[in-house]
């Protein structure tokens, strides 16, 4: 059997981008690290990593024994945490990713709330819009805003996620409400992030993609929300992103027969283990029990959210 402490630090390797990285991080030399690397790799009788004089890069047999090894010691952190308090005691550091509007919104004001809960436990927060390697990048979860395809990590779902058209009563004064989807593609400027172009909606008639043109072309999602408010064009925008615009009149609602697609949920993901992490379940618990299936940034805007009988069943 290879020693756990050489699986540690090949796992610190990997996460940390280099023999130095890690050893500095485990308090040992590049040297000791290099050397109980190649100790595991004669062991397991297999090359684990490619190495250049500027980075490490796993092989297929490393990518695949990391994979193991990260859920091994998640494990074993367990095991340490059930002997020493007697019970499955969440701690150590989480290791979060979260997309970055979403993250500072709706995540970071609460983990004063869940850190004063789970005193052992600290949080690396990290946020990001594109979808990163929960795996390969070392992470415990990843909130994601998104309709997830089969994959080999297990999801949960934490609320659900209501995307509409809408526009400032600025805009709107100026180039009048949209009658139609038509009306809306021929004669209004629709804001669009690069990675949210087409618009992919549900309406009366089914199905709908909207391409977007304007003035502006951005990759922020929150350059899209800004020019939004300021009256450059219509949008189409998260409840979780634009409730309190929308409660205090400051974005208005247009063509409400058409949502993006109700199958667009928010979830925490997570790598697939016979056993979950203490750190990682209490975590989704608290956010599941701090969104639902009512989420506080929908108050108020039930009348608003409730879509006519004629479109309810296809949306």
């Amino acid at each position: 059997m290879s020693n756990l402490t050489d699986m540690e630090i090949f796992a610190r390797v990997v996460s940390a981008g280099s023999m130095s990285a890690a050893g500095r991080e485990m308090g040992l030399s590049p040297a000791v690290v290099s050397k109980r690397i190649r100790r595991l790799e004669d062991k397991l009788g297999t090359r684990l990593l490619q190495r250049t004089t500027r980075q490490i890069a796993m092989t297929e047999s490393g990518q695949g024994f990391y994979e193991r090894v990260i859920a091994i010691l998640a494990s074993v952190e367990e095991a340490e945490a059930f002997v020493a308090r007697g019970s499955a005691q969440a701690r150590g550091t989480l290791k979060v990713a979260a997309p970055t509007s979403f993250g500072r919104m709706h995540i970071a004001p609460y983990l004063g709330k869940f850190l004063d809960a789970n005193p052992d436990l600290s949080v690396n927060l990290d946020l990001e819009d594109s979808f990163v390697d929960i795996v390969g990048d070392g992470y415990d979860l990843a909130i994601r805003i998104a309709e997830l395809s089969d994959s080999s990590l297990v999801a949960r779902r934490l609320a659900p996620i209501h995307r509409i058209l809408c526009a400032s009563p600025e805009y709107l004064a100026r180039h009048g409400e949209p009658s139609s989807i038509e009306d809306l593609v021929e004669n209004h400027i629709c804001l669009a992030a690069a990675n949210q172009d087409p618009w992919r909606l549900m309406g009366p008639n089914g199905p709908e993609n909207v391409r977007t043109l304007a003035p502006v072309r951005t990759n922020s999602s929150e350059v899209v929300r800004e020019c939004l408010i300021a009256g450059v064009g219509v949008a189409l925008r998260s409840t979780w992103d634009i409730g309190p615009e929308l409660r205090e009149g400051k974005l208005k609602i247009i063509l409400p027969t058409y949502r993006a697609s109700k199958d667009v949920g928010l979830h925490a993901v997570y790598p697939s283990r016979r056993f979950l992490p203490a750190k990682v379940r209490v975590f989704i618990d608290f956010l599941a029990q701090l969104y639902g299936h009512a989420p506080y940034w929908d108050e108020g805007l039930d009348d608003w959210l409730a879509l006519p009988e004629s479109t309810r069943a296809e949306a």
